[in-house]
């Protein structure tokens, strides 16, 4: 995500040091979140927590950590809808001609997600959901590999993550079919949502700084006020929204209270949905 590089470099020159963004994709983020959370809890080693982490606890009978009780929360930093995205050759303008598609060629059509149980997996799994659409999940190890098949052509779609699906959309290598907030998105005015579409469907994802339990307050606070005063910053608000999200905040209070309640919601929405972990 090129704001996690942003947010990494201001927080650098505002500390006077280099903040390495270590990549750790795989596993529906677990791998990357592990490594978080059995980190040393001196506020040196922290991870952007994205939905996925509100996902993993239903959807995974056995996890290295516990999503709540293995984590210091710091701060939400950005939020956003989700895309409805297509290769080119599927031949859908529109989310009412994709389903149409679908049901006159019932398990043909492929999906694509970042991986099981990513925030990817459950979007896509509550659109088929409610659509009532005949799809076929093809799970990847990260948006970018799922991102370079949809390119391909090798999958049909996907409902991906609106930083991941933006640029390659605006490169004219996918065709955005619709977002998935309540409302239209500012960089994509001309594109509809799918509850335009006549669906009730909406898709949020959001990014928070999180680090391993136990990270004293006073490094919490610390952390916090510098994040704040980064995300204040003009050229980053215009750089978070100029990659697909909306710059946010939170207390670490608040992002825990978040995080609960998200946990909650998306369990229904697996029951419902019947998503299940390969």
């Amino acid at each position: 995500m090129l704001f996690r590089s942003l947010l990494a470099r201001k927080l650098g020159d505002l500390w006077g040091q280099q903040v390495v963004v270590e990549n750790r994709p795989g596993a529906g983020g677990n791998i990357g979140t592990e490594v978080v959370a059995k980190a040393a809890p001196d506020g040196h080693t922290l991870g952007i927590a994205p939905s996925t982490h509100a996902i993993v606890p239903r959807l995974f009978s056995k996890l290295p950590f516990d999503t709540l009780k293995d984590f210091t929360f710091v701060s939400l930093v950005a939020a956003g809808p989700n895309i409805v995205v297509c290769h080119p050759s599927v031949p859908a303008n529109s989310v009412k001609e994709l389903i149409a598609l679908a049901k006159r060629r019932p398990g043909q059509l492929t999906f694509a997600s970042a991986g099981i149980g990513a925030t990817t997996h459950l979007a896509g799994e509550y659109f088929k959901n409610v659509a009532a659409i005949d799809v076929l999940h093809i799970p990847y190890k990260g948006s970018s590999q799922a991102q370079i098949d949809l390119v391909g052509g090798q999958v049909s779609f996907m409902v991906d993550s609106m930083p991941s699906g933006l640029p390659k959309v605006q490169a004219g290598k996918t065709r955005a079919l619709a977002t998935t907030g309540r409302k239209r998105y500012s960089a994509l005015p001309n594109v509809p949502t799918v509850m335009e579409s006549g669906l009730d469907y909406e898709s949020i994802s959001w990014w928070g700084v999180v680090g391993p339990a136990g990270i004293p307050p006073a490094v919490v606070n610390k952390l916090l006020a510098d994040i704040t005063r980064v995300m204040a910053q003009a050229d980053v608000k215009e750089k978070f929204v100029s990659t697909g999200v909306e710059p946010a905040g939170s207390s670490p209070l608040e992002l825990a209270a978040a995080m609960k309640s998200d946990i909650a919601r998306v369990g229904k929405l697996i029951t419902d949905t019947g998503m299940q972990a390969e």
